[in-house]
């Protein structure tokens, strides 16, 4: 019978340190859980002269639930968690998957305990093993899913704790996979809507490379050889093929590299961050899909976690975190801290001015009601529909643009290459 030292918190939320004997770390663990107790650290205490230690002293890793003993070879089980460490990617299969076998009648426990053993896929079953290691030393599942912070947000860690603690776990994983599936959909939008254009701006950035580097070289030289004064048009190309083929145009082309990736430096610092999302709030276009997405990411975050039971000002403060444009987070955050306050959350949104009247006018009716969440739920599908329609038109005008630019440019050049055809062919007839 081995002996271990403990810190950790009473359901009163007091702060415990003692001793207590048991066979091993794990069944420590699990009598205290079953005191009700929440561990904070446990430690082996062992006669000797190099005593074994646990991990209770730091956070454990997403490797493993403890860290093994100092000097001592590493497991096979820690090192393939190493090889297979577990990204945010897999957070939704992972839910689903624990979603299906919750809703069948199985504990959460037992899910993730078959899901460790059945999946296939390496870094969801490195997931599902170290989630089940550690609700196997007695953690809930919140607190398991907590170790690993690199796949589960604070959010979702809420929420799952906020189910467990209602006793409706199944019903919070349903509504959590909604929001995460809408999240998903409205990404694979956005990279739908800029795919085409993005593609047709690299096929028509190879076209004028092929025209200025292979062909313009050679027809200056056929032309050259004919003898004959070339139209303006014709000198135009030719001299924006010389000049890109020079040391000059190649200097430009580095420069214009270099500005590029010292704005995307400058715009990772959080003065950049803040003023270019200040600039592209001022677009045509850009400034009311960036007004749309927020009003969308707001409403649908803050819709589920008030669902799911999180109280308003720790919702409030994890929609923040959410909402991508800094001006638009700030003036979030200042609504926030006014509500804290007492003062209702349409009203503080429309002190900042950065939020359409119409979803302050919804809002407010919800509040004034009783029903923030159906609200909030109905403003999310509303402008679920707007950024779609956006995407779509975004998707027409960049594409049209792009076209026009390319066949303006391809005109330009058989016009300047047939007109100096044409005008080489008739200094021949005047000659002869």
């Amino acid at each position: 019978m081995a002996r271990f030292a403990y810190s950790a918190r009473d359901r009163a939320g007091k702060s415990l340190s003692a001793e207590i004997d048991a066979p091993s770390r794990k069944d420590a663990l699990r009598l205290l859980s079953a005191r009700g107790l929440q561990v904070a650290q446990v430690t082996e205490l062992q006669a000797g002269p190099a005593p074994r230690k646990s991990a209770g002293k730091a956070p454990p890793s997403s490797s493993s639930a403890s860290a093994p003993a100092k000097g001592s070879r590493p497991t096979r089980a820690s090192t393939r968690l190493n090889a297979q460490a577990p990204r945010r990617a897999e957070r939704l299969p992972f839910l689903e998957a624990l979603h299906d076998l919750t809703g069948s009648g199985l504990s959460a426990g037992e899910a993730v305990r078959l899901l460790s053993t059945r999946i296939k896929e390496p870094r969801l079953r490195t997931l599902c093993a170290g989630v089940w290691e550690r609700i196997s030393e007695g953690a809930p599942l919140s607190r398991a899913l907590g170790g690993y912070p690199e796949v589960f947000d604070t959010g979702t860690v809420n929420l799952i704790q906020a189910g467990e603690a209602t006793g409706s776990l199944n019903d919070t994983l349903s509504r959590l996979i909604a929001h995460l599936v809408e999240q998903r959909e409205l990404r694979a939008q956005l990279m739908a809507a800029l795919a085409y254009p993005g593609f047709m701006v690299f096929v028509s950035g190879g076209v004028i490379l092929f025209f200025l580097t292979f062909l313009l070289p050679r027809l200056q030289t056929l032309l050259s050889s004919l003898g004959g004064k070339m139209p303006a048009s014709t000198k135009l190309l030719i001299g924006a093929s010389q000049f890109a083929l020079s040391i000059w145009g190649i200097m430009a082309v580095v420069a214009v590299v270099l500005a590029l990736i010292s704005f995307i430096g400058w715009r990772q610092t959080p003065a950049g961050r803040a003023q270019t999302d200040a600039w592209l709030l001022k677009l045509p276009l850009v400034g009311p899909f960036l007004v749309a997405q927020t009003v969308h990411s707001f409403s649908q975050t803050l819709s589920v976690l008030l669902e799911n039971g999180i109280t308003a000002a720790e919702a409030l403060r994890m929609t923040e975190k959410q909402i991508a444009n800094q001006v638009h987070r700030a003036a979030f955050n200042t609504a926030t801290a006014r509500v804290l306050e007492g003062e209702a959350l349409s009203v503080a949104l429309t002190r900042t001015g950065c939020f359409p009247d119409l979803v302050l006018d919804r809002l407010a009716i919800g509040e004034n009601t009783g029903n923030v969440v159906p609200s909030l739920k109905s403003i999310a599908a509303a402008y679920q529909k707007i950024i779609t329609g956006q995407l779509n038109f975004f998707t027409k005008v960049i594409a049209g643009v792009v076209l026009g630019g390319v066949f303006t440019f391809v005109g330009f050049i058989a016009f300047a290459i047939v007109s100096a055809v044409f005008q080489v062919s008739a200094s021949f007839k005047l000659g002869g």
